[in-house]
């Protein structure tokens, strides 16, 4: 039998406190993939039923729900946040020749380049008809912000591909666009979603950008330490694909000259191979570089936490922080 994380169990804990709306998103996630065009729903269902986590609309349900929503427009926007999330995960897929996801073959794989793509649009365009159904122009305006900056991001790291030379501030903004513009957004619509004051959707924001942030920082120190069970795609994936992530920007810093002749040497082939990376993994923990981005991701998780701080003590609020825990922490 599977052993239940530590992050899958926050993630189930917070889940069972918003089981009823979090059934009725996906109700509606799976209403949206319809077509009469066979491949839509076949290649959707295929990338949704890979089992992922669904933590943005969880954000947007749960941030609903601890402000008190009186509507189903948190439902509606949640379903919305996550076909937003997929469509990105179909063109990243693709962008990034990647074989797998979470064990399972990707969708350009088992269809072609063209279908994920197109299909990508497809729920792109439904994720917008969804906004514009809840009436609200301030939700349009804060997802639609969310998806160019997520595709913003994308370039700059399409942009930074095998550059050695990035500097940290320029990792953090492409992290900051990629992964945590999304989760600040969904939460921040779930505030606008219970009729939220502006100090408060300004708190969801904030919140939701530190947890993000911490979540991406943890992913990235995960891909040389952790397990691939637990991450959903190959150790070392990031490294193979010429991703330039804060484990190597910090061994590429702190390393004496050798080390950084073998940093240069390998982000200028054209591939690297498994020895490359048992070389990778040495000098990352030689130089303490996973401690390192793990204790920034604790201390963007301490930031999400005192966001959290400003509203009542709720089992929900209590979920939100174990969340947290799991974003910034996670199980190697």
């Amino acid at each position: 039998m599977k052993k239940i994380s530590k992050a899958d169990l926050s993630i189930k804990e917070l889940v069972d406190l918003i089981q009823e709306d979090f059934l009725k998103t996906n109700n509606l996630i799976i209403d949206q993939i319809s077509s009469e065009v066979d491949r839509i729903p076949e290649l959707s269902k295929h990338i949704i039923n890979l089992g992922g986590k669904r933590l943005r609309p969880i954000l947007t349900i749960a941030c609903a729900k601890m402000l008190g929503i009186k509507n189903n427009d948190h439902i509606t926007l949640a379903a919305a946040v996550e076909l937003l999330h997929t469509a990105t995960l179909l063109h990243d897929d693709v962008v990034d020749e990647s074989d797998f996801r979470r064990g399972k073959k990707t969708s350009h794989i088992l269809w072609d380049n063209k279908s994920s793509i197109l299909v990508g649009d497809y729920l792109l365009g439904k994720a917008f008809q969804l906004m514009v159904k809840t009436g609200s122009l301030e939700c349009l305006k804060i997802l639609s912000n969310a998806a160019a900056v997520i595709a913003e991001g994308e370039v700059l790291q399409l942009v930074a591909i095998n550059n050695i030379d990035i500097k940290e501030s320029d990792y953090m903004k492409i992290i900051e666009a990629k992964t945590a513009a999304l989760f600040s957004s969904a939460c921040e619509v779930g505030g606008i979603a219970s009729s939220s004051s502006g100090e408060t959707r300004k708190s969801l924001f904030s919140f939701g950008k530190n947890l993000g942030t911490a979540f991406q920082l943890t992913d990235d120190a995960l891909d040389y330490s952790g397990s691939s069970d637990r991450l959903g795609k190959n150790i070392g994936d990031d490294f193979y694909d010429g991703k330039i992530t804060l484990p190597v920007i910090i061994a590429y810093r702190e390393g004496e000259e050798e080390q950084r002749n073998f940093w240069v040497d390998s982000f200028n082939k054209a591939e690297r191979n498994p020895e490359d990376l048992d070389k990778a993994n040495h000098l990352i923990n030689q130089n303490e570089a996973i401690e390192k981005t793990l204790n920034l991701a604790n201390n963007y998780g301490k930031k999400a936490k005192r966001d959290l701080s400003k509203f009542p003590d709720t089992p929900i609020k209590t979920g939100l922080i174990n969340l947290v825990d799991f974003s910034s922490i996670r199980d190697h």
